[in-house]
């Protein structure tokens, strides 16, 4: 019996890993791939590398960005926010649209590993005039089929494990240039049920959260003959909600709330050409006290997060032990990217998005292309990152849409 505890104390695994604990024997994967899936989930195992957690969490799905046009600009959107999307990067974005718009996304996740996992992101809103604009989304992250094992290692069965969100979301403006935004959601994460490790008998995790967001965007603004500006900055303070525990004990590990911000300038060179150029800064928001093993509550830890903390730099004995402090800067992850428009036909994106070796060493090029016909937009993008990061090679697919035009 396999026993994965991804409670994420090794924060170079946290968006890896993608949820909590699970028992796994992976069925019908070529021998090497199985070896490197273990390997991968091995990680998780190591030693703790902090005294003080920066962003342990389960269920960081939640954290995976769905969308296709985003995700190629160096995963960078909190004020973009200019369609249905904006329900993951920043709710207050509905408040400026109008009509109908639906939405899917789909990835096969972490290919490298050849894992047969695959993500699975739907949207949909619609303004009501008067009242705002409302949205839903759905979340489904598959995590493969697995054989459950005793401690005899004699077969228990098979099952599949996934997490899965679904939630509503609402824009509205408090007046012509600032928005407001929120959204709730059910999260329920399925790894391993029914599994017995020691004495306890898994099952499903449950719990629920809500975002609370704002944007700002400017009238566009002249800068040259035929050229205009317009610009936006906006946050979003994401899955704030009770922890999650997958046994009938008393452990439970928080879920990853997290705030984001950022701007984003666009630059209408005619009527043809335009350029927006965007920055998402994106932190966790989870705090472990030295005196405790337990996270603190969400509502505690929005605001006790915000200091340095100590990270172990090596993985030898505990006498051999190295440390680093960690900024608050420093425990941020920077997106930064662009997106060019011909005709509001065709788009090119490109972006970088960095975060720090201490605290995660996730460092890749985005690449994205977009075409627009008619009520039909799709979108893609691709991670160019070294061939040892499980996230190299990735790509999404998104096709919106808008029932309006």
């Amino acid at each position: 019996m396999y026993q994965v505890n991804r409670h994420d104390r090794l924060s170079n695994s946290k968006q890896q890993l993608t949820s909590s604990r699970i028992q796994i024997s992976k069925q019908n994967m070529h021998p090497f791939s199985r070896i490197a899936f273990f390997l991968f989930v091995a990680a998780a195992l190591l030693p703790s590398l902090a005294s003080a957690q920066v962003g342990g969490s389960a269920v960081v799905f939640l954290k995976i960005e769905p969308d296709s046009r985003a995700s190629g600009m160096g995963n960078a959107g909190v004020a973009l926010a200019d369609n249905a999307s904006a329900i993951f990067w920043n709710p207050a974005g509905l408040a400026f649209q109008t009509g109908t718009e639906a939405a899917i996304t789909h990835s096969t996740w972490l290919p490298e590993f050849k894992a047969d996992l695959f993500y699975e992101y739907l949207i949909a809103k619609h303004h009501v005039p008067g009242w705002g604009t409302f949205g839903a989304h759905l979340t489904y992250l598959f995590l493969g089929q697995h054989e459950g094992r005793d401690a005899q290692n004699n077969p228990t069965g098979t099952f599949r494990s996934y997490d899965l969100a679904t939630g509503l979301s609402y824009g509205v403006k408090l007046n012509e240039r600032f928005g407001v935004g929120t959204s709730l959601r059910f999260i329920y994460s399925n790894l391993a049920p029914g599994q017995t490790v020691g004495a306890q008998e898994t099952k499903a995790g449950v719990s629920t959260a809500f975002d609370i967001a704002a944007l700002y965007r400017t009238r566009k603004f002249s800068m040259g003959e035929t050229m205009k500006g317009e610009f936006s900055t906006g946050f979003n303070l994401a899955n704030m909600g009770n922890k999650i525990q997958y046994s009938d004990n008393a452990q439970a590990d928080p879920i990853p709330t997290n705030i984001r911000f950022g701007y984003a300038f666009k630059m209408e060179f005619d009527e043809f050409n335009s350029l927006t150029l965007v920055t998402d800064f994106n932190k966790d928001l989870i705090h472990y006290s030295d005196s405790s093993s337990s996270a603190d509550p969400f509502y505690k830890a929005v605001f006790t997060s915000w200091s340095p903390v100590k990270v172990r730099t090596n993985a030898l004995a505990d006498d051999e032990a190295q440390y680093k402090s960690l900024s608050v800067l420093s425990q941020m992850t920077i997106g930064t990217g662009f997106e060019y428009w011909y005709n509001d036909l065709f788009a090119l994106r490109g972006g970088y998005f960095y975060e720090n070796p201490n605290n995660g060493n996730r460092k890749y090029m985005t690449l994205g292309a977009g075409v627009r016909m008619s009520i039909i937009g799709i979108d893609f993008s691709y991670i160019y990152a070294e061939q040892n990061s499980p996230l190299a090679n990735t790509m999404r697919f998104s096709m919106i849409v808008d029932f309006e035009k």
